[in-house]
């Protein structure tokens, strides 16, 4: 049997600028399997930096990939896109500089306090993971951000609630082209709100979004507060590191550069060759061979820290809508994917761990383990003794060794990523880690990571609904009733697709019905 400490040792990627290990004692990797597919990890990694060197990636928009750019500007094929990410970065600056500094106010004179952040996706979660890993608990009132992320009417409200005045509200809308609905929806409630409290809406919105796009020309022509750029070659769940997550990162006062400056030592690392010494490539081949090639088991993101509690939910769409697809490259079915869910340790500990040591054998688990428990002084709030010896950040790791243990002994995989503590570089080195384990793991299974088919047929499906619901309205009788399948007949559609069109409409008072028990008698009307 190997000496423990020896396999660990020959299993531990480390890397002393970043102070962050890789663990990979428990992953099941072995050294033949790596070496037989030595190559295609080298591949790989060929392919990855031709994307950093402005090949086409995303065929089907005839467009480059350059996120790894966003923190290492020289390495765009072009000067001119360079320079475009340093403008964002002094524009960044400035703004931030002066809303925090009192240089620039709401129109009432009164410093700005805090933002509500519109967008979806990628352009919500990456700043709500920032938000909530960053900003220290103990720091204080200050800015605060705010982040409307669907278009749920309750929602919506609640959200204005807990606001309140949005006199001292700065308003950022994120929308690359401009017409998705959710965050056209949600700066449209905004601007009601804001004319409810007899406010001037331009005077305090900002856009972040393409140039020329609809929501660009809209912010011109109303003359907004100010206008940030997106560009075509950055994808929302990849535009955490661009004007999407940094600046409301600046506004919230965390060191936006140095989540750049980590991500780009990340991404030096996940340049290492060969792929036996690279981290990302080694925790994708771990995905690799945990899911046999296809995804069948789920990936398990367990971080042992409050304030990376999102941290599964960022890590969803990056890797579920990158490598959830049907059809390869080549055109074929293949049905790929990879299932990620999580929360935190250990919290989950009394939730779903139950399942992983003893239940399906259907996951591999990915721990994130912070050596540093507190921020502050040593004597602080969670430092106190909770037996002889023992604090409670004490307990927090005891529970991360003994759950992985316990997943071990089972027969359980994992791999653990060790950060000394959370900090705007550490996360920025996580973000740059799991984006390149994805870029790597999508050449190993030959799909495109970088479009999103399925997300866009469910955007037409429903614009699909709302066209029928017109058509529905138009057709109702003014008396009477006719029922679901009187209409249905009428339009030459679907009957079960217009009740639950009228069903919706009628539990807001919009149409009026004689009852809603029975989907094959109810008559509807136009609402009196």
């Amino acid at each position: 049997m190997a000496d423990p400490l020896d396999h660990y040792l020959t299993w531990r990627l480390y890397r002393g600028e970043l102070d962050i290990e890789l663990d990979f004692a428990d992953a099941q990797l072995d050294e033949p399997a790596l070496t037989a597919n030595a190559a295609r990890l080298e591949a790989a990694l060929d392919a990855l930096h031709r994307i950093e060197g402005g090949a086409v990636a995303n065929v089907d928009e005839g467009r480059m990939v350059g996120h790894y750019w966003l923190r290492d500007p020289e390495r765009a094929p072009d000067p001119a896109l360079s320079q475009a990410i340093q403008a964002s970065w002094n524009q960044i600056e400035a703004f931030a500089e002066g809303v925090r500094g009192g240089q620039i106010l709401a129109d009432d004179g009164r410093p700005f306090t805090g933002a509500i952040l519109v967008g979806i996706g990628g352009s919500a979660l990456g700043p709500q993971l920032l938000e909530a890993a960053l900003t220290a608990r103990d720091s204080g009132p200050g800015f605060s951000l705010r982040v409307l992320d669907n278009t749920d009417p309750a929602g919506i409200a609640d959200l204005l609630a807990e606001t309140g005045t949005l006199a001292q509200t700065l308003i950022l809308v994120v929308s690359k082209s401009g017409s998705t609905v959710e965050t056209r929806n949600g700066m449209l409630e905004l601007r009601a709100a804001c004319a409810r409290q007899a406010i001037e809406f331009p005077k305090r919105a900002i856009a972040i979004t393409s140039e020329g796009s609809t929501l660009d020309q809209l912010a011109e022509r109303e003359g907004w507060l100010a206008r940030f750029p997106m560009w075509d070659w950055v994808g929302g769940r990849t535009s955490v590191l661009s004007p999407v997550g940094l600046l409301p990162a600046a506004l919230l006062g965390h060191d936006w550069r140095a989540l750049l400056r980590g991500a780009a030592a990340m991404d030096q690392w996940g340049r290492v060759r060969p792929a036996r010494r690279n981290p990302a490539a080694l925790l994708a081949w771990m995905w690799h061979q945990q899911g046999s090639g296809h995804g069948l088991r789920d990936m398990v993101i367990l971080p042992y820290k409050d304030r990376l509690s999102l941290m599964s939910r960022y890590l969803q769409q990056l890797v579920m809508e990158s490598l959830g697809k049907r059809l390869d490259r080549q055109g074929r079915e293949v049905w790929q994917g990879l299932a990620v869910y999580g929360n935190k340790g250990s919290t989950d500990q009394h939730a779903y761990v139950q399942q992983l040591r003893d239940g399906l054998h259907n996951f591999f688990a990915v721990f994130v383990r912070v050596l540093r428990d507190l921020d502050g002084p040593a004597n602080g709030p969670g430092a106190v003794e909770v037996e002889p010896q023992v604090s409670s950040g004490d307990c927090l790791d005891g529970f991360y060794q003994g759950t992985r243990a316990a997943l071990a002994e089972r027969g359980r995989a994992s791999a653990t990523i060790v950060l000394r503590e959370v900090s705007a570089t550490s996360v920025g080195a996580l973000i740059a880690l799991f984006e390149r384990a994805v870029g790597i793991y999508a050449e190993l299974i030959d799909v495109n990571a970088y479009h999103q088919p399925g997300v866009e047929a469910g955007k037409k499906a429903a614009q699909g609904v709302l066209v029928l619901q017109t058509a529905v309205l138009a057709a109702l009788p003014g008396s009477g009733g006719k029922t679901c399948r009187e209409l249905a007949d009428a339009l030459g559609t679907d009957p079960v697709a217009v009740w639950q069109v009228l069903r919706h409409l009628a539990s807001n008072g919009r149409v009026s019905v004689d009852s809603l028990v029975d989907p094959a008698t109810a008559q509807f009307a136009r609402a009196t």
